[in-house]
């Protein structure tokens, strides 16, 4: 999912919706263990949002998030879920303290944070107290052990459009990315999902993250397509990056659309401008189950009379996970969580993995004309093709 960047790149924050990849800080904890629950009381639950932070936007996401967990929470049948916010202001220090007072409070599982170095911090803080922590990072690097992350994640994305590529003959794949922290974690997403995929890597491009490094990239991008044979170009960067001089300047220097299939991590529906580049007519991108966006987002506009942040679906999802766990397993552990048939979620069924990472369905989607249309659905449950 594309362009809605929370990221603080020095403290390993969160990347939200596939736009630019963050740096990554690599935390060290136990699993989780079992919290036995009864769907016959309500279940505490925590949820930690960064209320308090000196960034008036993380005030905004905030009540975005407790708003769609509580709206689902009013849709789960034969289930209480008892819903506690506490505040981190965006700090892992602050999130951790809240983590540890949210278990004495009795929380059974904690949904939230935001950012992905307060997850860390939370995940190690209640560690030992056989708690799981559901955040709302997409930053895999924090993944693992008792912290799970929700946010639709760059090797989800690139495994979906590589995958596909694939199946149409698009199999020889030169990677553009930014030579930066963000953009080698793009590239290495990408370069996994072509390995998984049986596709062949065929470049992989850096270019400086600058208006002058980005101009001197095209003739390096254009002779190395050329010279490897490459009949694809996977672009990592978004609409606010490097984007929209490669859609213009690749053509006009020889790289053309038609001839060379060209794909993209980000969403290029957003923001709609980016629909008109020309350069990008008949490229590829990835993007959640629209009709179930859709009906989400008119569900929270009726309840709080204003359009859901793009983030407020993992609020959701969050919520309707811990709901089934606790109705079918009377258990929240790692193996109820990971359970294979997955769950269903606002954008489209997913399901989270046992490294603390997830899979999440996904279209793709193609520019023709300046509009969007798809060309391979999201998939309604796993096992079907797209998976």
């Amino acid at each position: 999912m594309v362009g809605w960047l929370f990221s603080r790149v020095s403290r390993c924050a969160m990347l939200v919706l596939g736009a630019l990849a963050v740096a990554g800080c690599q935390a060290n904890f136990p699993g989780g263990g079992a919290r036995t629950v009864s769907p016959d009381r309500a279940v505490p639950v925590a949820i930690l949002l960064p209320y308090g932070s000196a960034n008036a936007g993380d005030s905004v996401v905030a009540q975005a998030l407790e708003d769609a967990a509580r709206l689902a929470i009013g849709d789960l049948a034969g289930v209480r879920l008892d819903l506690r916010v506490y505040e981190t202001a965006g700090d892992a220090t602050i999130g951790a303290a809240a983590a540890t007072r949210a278990v004495d409070d009795g929380a059974k599982v904690i949904l939230g944070p935001l950012y992905a170095d307060v997850a860390a911090a939370v995940g190690v803080a209640v560690a030992n107290d056989n708690i799981s922590v559901l955040s709302f990072s997409n930053n895999t690097s924090v993944a693992g052990g008792n912290v799970y992350v929700l946010g639709n994640t760059f090797e989800n994305t690139a495994d979906r459009v590589i995958s596909y590529a694939t199946t149409r003959g698009r199999n020889r794949i030169a990677i553009l990315h930014a030579n930066d922290t963000a953009g080698n974690i793009a590239r290495a997403a990408v370069q996994s999902a072509t390995s998984k995929s049986g596709a062949t890597l065929v470049a992989a491009i850096p270019y400086e993250l600058s208006q002058e490094g980005v101009f001197n990239a095209v003739p390096v991008v254009r002779d190395a397509v050329r010279e490897a044979g490459a009949n694809s170009v996977f672009f990592t960067s978004a609409y606010s990056g490097a984007l929209p001089i490669f859609a213009q300047l690749l053509p006009e220097n020889g790289i053309q659309p038609g001839e060379v299939q060209f794909m993209g991590l980000a969403r290029w529906d957003v923001p709609s401008e980016a629909l008109s580049l020309a350069g990008l007519q008949g490229g590829w991108f990835a993007l959640p189950d629209q009709g179930l966006s859709a009906q989400f987002d008119s569900r929270f506009q009726a309840a709080f009379a204003r359009a859901p942040h793009p983030l407020a679906g993992l609020a959701f999802d969050g919520i309707s996970a811990i709901g089934a766990v606790v109705r079918d397993a009377g258990e929240i552990s790692p193996a109820s969580l990971t359970q294979p048939s997955g769950f269903a979620g606002v954008n489209g069924v997913f399901r989270l993995r046992a490294d603390g990472t997830n899979e999440r369905a996904l279209a793709i989607a193609q520019i023709i004309d300046g509009q969007v249309q798809v060309i391979s659905p999201a998939p309604r449950r796993f096992g079907t093709p797209g998976f």
